[in-house]
């Protein structure tokens, strides 16, 4: 996809779907492309394929190429589908390769998860990537340690869409944002829809959402209310949405994906267990807080 189209996309929700498996613990294609076919039909911009709630990090290689083709066939050219790509650099230089054979938009180089990783090195890692891919690049920052100068430099590489930015330190977005070229990357909430409000209020533009699995209504209003600049709309948004969100912070975000996943299943979808080391399965007390806040939502309106 070419670059201003892949900013706009970025600029809206950028929805990432759950992988579905099997009773085997296998990836199950046909039920994954149901799912990313739901959320390409709410109408969401940007679809990531295999991302942190679609527990990137816990498939193979091959399991991951699963999932793309299972997301590009689900969203059937409804909007742009992001591949995510990461682990070693020759390893995500080939799933960029063939995310691009598949059909792929764009691709979303995950935070290197080595132990020893500089951060300076880690932005040296992220635009080396972007030379090499043959897709924009979308930038995942989730570590601590970086400066304006790193995040501007990564900003103004030629083949950067954007900036994931996924830590509460808005001092350094917003001096980022600030210092950037306005034409370069744009900064895009990795946070979701709780801190989209606090990211958009120092310039930041679009937000990451796993919630569009279960309610993408409250996440297209959340962004409805931020692009007409209504932040106590979009806080009243976030009011509806903070026990799910409070839920899959628990033990340490260990039940992100479990929380998601199990209020996909509520809905009639099976998708299966959460694989380790995330939290398998919830107990049933947050099962039932779960279970009680989705007839909530069914209930009560978007702001209620």
């Amino acid at each position: 996809m070419p670059m201003e189209p892949m900013k706009t996309a970025l600029r809206g929700i950028s929805g990432v779907p759950v992988t579905a498996y099997d009773a085997r613990g296998e990836v199950e294609p046909d039920v994954t492309a149901q799912v990313y076919a739901r959320v390409a039909a709410a109408g969401i911009h940007n679809i990531v394929a295999a991302g942190n709630t679609g527990e990137f990090y816990a498939l193979t290689p091959s399991e991951i190429l699963r999932v793309y083709e299972a997301a590009i066939r689900g969203v059937d050219g409804r909007a742009p589908v992001t591949a995510a790509i990461g682990r070693s650099l020759r390893e995500a230089v080939d799933l960029a390769q063939r995310a691009k054979d598949m059909g792929a938009s764009a691709v979303m180089a995950h935070q290197p998860v080595d132990p020893f990783a500089a951060p300076q090195a880690q932005i040296d890692y992220f635009r080396r990537l972007a030379e090499l891919s043959p897709l924009p690049l979308v930038a995942y920052v989730r570590a601590d340690g970086f400066a304006v100068e790193d995040l501007t430099r990564l900003a103004g590489h030629a083949n950067i869409a954007g900036i994931k930015f996924a830590t509460p330190d808005l001092m350094l977005l917003a001096r980022a944002i600030v210092a950037a070229d306005p034409a370069g990357a744009i900064f895009v909430c990795g946070l979701a829809e709780s801190w989209a409000p606090a990211f958009a209020a120092v310039g930041a533009q679009g937000f990451t959402s796993g919630l569009v699995n279960v309610a993408p209504q409250f996440s297209l209003a959340v962004l409805s209310a931020l692009q007409k600049g209504d932040f106590a709309a979009a806080r009243a948004v976030v009011s509806r949405i903070e026990g799910f969100e409070r839920l899959r912070t628990k033990y340490r975000n260990g039940a992100n994906v479990t929380v998601v996943k199990e209020a996909v299943a509520m809905s009639g979808l099976n998708v299966g267990p959460v694989r380790l080391p995330g939290l398998p399965e919830l107990d049933e007390g947050d099962r039932q807080a779960l279970k009680a806040m989705l007839q909530d939502w069914q209930s009560g309106s978007v702001t209620a």
